[in-house]
């Protein structure tokens, strides 16, 4: 049942950035959300917020939590900045954001350095004018920070930003992080909802819609694009919703009432470049298969290029006799003269955690950050190159620089696939 009635005093609830089976067994009953009311200007006064609380549902909690911290932030302006190469999940979510956050006079600009290089990717900006920016690491130095108040994480953690800590360094700080990744590092935020149990972060951006934050309004062009990108978000992050739990599916039925099928159509129809085509042509070429699990890797990549590398891990985890698949490539940034080794995992083994594999495969550099993690059925990982990097105009050199890189990632991850196997020797 959905209230509306106003609350004059509301319940102390606690803030909790980590999930237990009991509060992933509330989710799983959670059939309706309590609806909170939506302002139609920015709210003045604390008594102005219409609350319904629901038992101890942690969906519903958040988005509480979530109204009354937008509520302390009213007419200021935020960075929402999303990881370097951002996914529909991400970027469907960081707009969400953006519209909730505009009935409290919150501007947002959402933000990421890397690029967009997935033809799905790009189709979703483009047809549905998502309004995201390019924030390279030398243009955010011409920026003037100091007229922003908070920064937003959305769909990660900052570890997988090259922008959090120039944002940082400027003073600005942390007013939310909702995720739904494994906790990757200790977060100093007003705002946190980070639940690794839920499929995507769609899921629990469409909870708060259901629970009042936006209401979605299909004569509303925006809203009908926003839910149409949050559609594909859950759909991408759920492999089409194979992978999708209750609260998923219950998601997606509410989205159906708003979202526009011919604009998903077109978007999921993108078709994928040659260059893309070429990676997965190598990706084949070049992978050795153990244990059921495929192992490539692609060689030099343009920075453009970057997303064929999880495209082509996609490709082969659907080869017969393979469970899991890992393809990596040394990606060059020729703007920032930067390379990095840059891979991403695919799995059906429903016993194989990506998070965990990821990180006792690579572990964690000097300041304890993780070279990578994942999510379910998924995981990535990124290790800059540092002194190593550039060179390349000597052929023999970044040949020989490419073997060696590839001869220590496979070994680090045959350990776990077959110890007895050493890709040195063999």
């Amino acid at each position: 049942m959905y209230l509306n009635s106003p609350v004059t005093s509301t319940e102390s609830l606690s803030l909790t950035t980590e999930s237990n089976s009991e509060e992933t067994e509330i989710d799983k009953e959670l059939i309706e959300l309590p609806t909170l009311s939506r302002p139609t200007l920015a709210p003045t006064t604390a008594e102005t917020i219409y609350l319904a609380p629901r038992g101890n549902s942690l969906a519903a909690q958040k988005s509480e939590e979530l109204q009354k911290t937008m509520l302390g932030h009213r007419h200021e302006r935020h960075l929402i900045i999303l990881q370097d190469f951002p996914d529909p999940d991400a970027l469907s979510c960081a707009w969400a954001y953006q519209l909730i956050a505009q009935q409290y006079d919150i501007k947002c600009e959402i933000i990421y350095a890397g690029t967009l290089s997935h033809q799905e990717n790009i189709a979703l900006v483009k047809l549905t004018t998502l309004p995201a920016q390019r924030w390279t690491t030398q243009s955010i130095k011409s920026k003037d920070l100091s007229c922003y108040q908070g920064l937003v994480l959305i769909d990660n953690q900052g570890t997988t930003s090259q922008l959090l800590p120039m944002v940082q360094q400027a003073g600005i700080p942390i007013v939310a992080v909702i995720d739904h990744h494994s906790l990757q590092t200790e977060l100093k935020s007003e705002f946190v909802d980070v639940r690794p149990y839920v499929r995507a972060t769609a899921t629990i951006f469409t909870q708060y819609l259901q629970a009042g934050l936006l209401a979605l309004d299909s004569s509303i062009g925006q809203h009908v694009k926003c839910a149409t990108a949050l559609m594909h978000g859950l759909r991408s992050d759920t492999n089409r919703l194979m992978q999708a739990q209750e609260e998923d599916f219950m998601a997606a039925a509410y989205l159906s009432r708003f979202y526009d099928a011919q604009l998903l159509n077109a978007i999921l129809q993108a078709n994928r470049s040659k260059r893309v085509m070429d990676v997965i042509e190598r990706s084949l070429k070049n992978r050795i298969v153990q244990n059921n699990f495929s192992i490539a890797g692609v060689g030099y990549l343009r920075y453009d290029d970057r997303d064929a590398i999880p495209q082509a891990a996609d490709f082969l985890v659907t080869e017969e006799n393979v469970h899991t698949a890992v393809v990596y490539g040394i990606v060059h940034d020729e703007d920032d003269e930067l390379e990095v080794v840059i891979g991403s995992l695919r799995t059906t083994k429903l016993t194989l955690d990506p998070d965990e594999f990821i990180k006792e495969a690579f572990g964690q550099d000097s300041t304890g950050r993780f070279f990578g993690g994942g999510r379910t059925g998924a995981g990535g990982f990124e290790i800059p190159m540092g002194f190593l990097s550039g060179g390349n105009e000597n052929s023999a050199y970044a040949k020989m620089k490419w073997e060696v890189f590839d001869a220590q990632i496979k070994q680090k991850l045959l350990k776990l696939v077959n110890p007895k196997d050493n890709p040195i020797q063999s």
